[in-house]
């Protein structure tokens, strides 16, 4: 499998201006790729990639208006165009039903005012060193090896994040590591007030990075929105709101990665409920779905289960897990979210919102799975009966008379 090994960059003054210079190229490109794309749709043109290729790059690099293409290396002027038909394909491909996940939008325009950019460079226009990374026509980047790669890269991506660090990040190919086969499993259920709830009775605390720095946040922002727009105060004022924002974003990174890691060495299988992230996104507690990261959660155990031989199993959004009860399975009805224990009418077993959430996420998720793999029935042999044919003393379906 391909994962991707990200090391802090530091490029000196004259490396920096040369990778902005290549930036802004590869960003030209990319618009030049898709507007010949539209003019081409427009007029009713048929149009091959080798062709858009010949024309953004190759004999733009000849009129004055586009020579200063050639300061820069071609390789990220190929991936940049070849970037732009990736995003035409997976939009046809949305479009036809045949592509996995969300669907994606018509390709956008790169603009210049986005505070973050990044370049790519496939093997003929990189070389990993001693000291850091050699770029074409940037020399060596020094980079701070936090650790060895544990193969030959095939492409690094070169980033410039909107606080003004820079970052190179490796492609590269590592084995699964299948760890050893264990019979326990489990649930989780998310939520706003604690981040998860797990099936065993666990409780993962939510630890509301945002939330938490709120007010240098809210300091910075204010300060920015006083400078005058197109000053360079402002654009220092911008990149001080960047550094509040970094250790919100990298400490709820870290804490993710150590979840997700610890879920799926303790589990052979995880179930979780797949949420309708985006449009929770678009309510009143969005500031609160966007802080708390559960995409990225999901996200990461899925990744980690592939390379450690686990199961992440996703249970439908419209299940009723909150309306359950465990014990007896009695529907009692939605809830608002101000009830965090209820009693059943059924049975009366008194139950925790989300830790009876997370237990028929569970029965649910083994449902979905198939059951769970170390517990199967007749030690794998084929117990389900044979066909035949209905008789006549069989229940049917009750009719009324005519």
């Amino acid at each position: 499998m391909l994962l991707r090994y990200r090391y802090r960059a530091y490029p000196s003054q004259g490396q920096a201006r040369m990778l902005a210079r290549t930036f802004g190229c590869a960003r030209v490109v990319y618009n030049d790729a898709l507007r010949v794309r539209e003019t081409a749709h427009a007029s009713g043109e048929r149009i091959t990639d080798s062709d858009i290729q010949r024309r953004v790059i190759t004999l733009a690099e000849t009129r004055p208006e586009r020579e200063w293409l050639a300061e820069v290396s071609s390789v990220t002027l190929i991936q940049a165009c070849r970037d732009a038909h990736t995003a035409y394909r997976s939009w046809f491909a949305g479009l036809a039903g045949t592509r996995k996940g969300r669907r994606v939008g018509h390709p956008k325009f790169r603009s210049r005012r986005d505070n973050r950019q990044a370049v790519r460079l496939t093997r003929n226009g990189f070389s990993a060193t001693r000291r850091g990374v050699r770029v074409a026509k940037t020399g060596d980047i020094r980079l701070k090896w936090s650790r060895p790669l544990p193969s030959e890269p095939s492409s690094v991506t070169i980033i410039r994040e909107a606080d003004g660090r820079y970052y190179a990040a490796f492609v590269v190919e590592v084995g699964t590591v299948a760890l050893p086969h264990t019979s326990a499993d489990v649930a989780i259920d998310l939520g706003l007030h604690r981040l998860a709830v797990c099936s065993d009775g666990e409780i993962i605390a939510n630890p509301r990075h945002l939330r938490g720095r709120a007010r240098k946040l809210a300091r910075a922002q204010r300060s920015q929105a006083r400078k005058r727009k197109g000053s360079v105060n402002r654009r220092k004022a911008r990149i001080r709101v960047a550094v509040a924002h970094r250790p919100v974003r990298e400490t709820r990174l870290d804490a993710h990665h150590k979840l997700s890691l610890r879920l799926v060495r303790e589990n052979q299988a995880v179930y979780v409920e797949d949420l309708a992230i985006t449009g929770m996104a678009r309510i009143r507690l969005a500031k609160s779905v966007h802080d708390v990261g559960w995409g990225m959660l999901i996200r990461l155990l899925e990744e980690k289960a592939d390379r450690y031989g686990r199961q992440v199993v996703r249970v439908g959004r419209w299940f009723p897990s909150s309306r359950l009860c465990s014990v007896c399975g009695h529907n009692d009805g939605p809830k608002p979210l101000s009830v965090r224990r209820w009693t059943c009418a059924t049975c009366g077993a008194e139950h925790d919102r989300d830790l009876n959430a997370a237990r028929n996420i569970l029965a649910q998720g083994r449902i979905v799975a198939g059951g769970h793999p170390e517990t199967q029935n007749a030690c794998g042999a084929g117990v389900r009966p044979s066909e035949g044919s209905a008789t006549g003393t069989e229940a049917g379906t009750r009719r009324s008379a005519a």
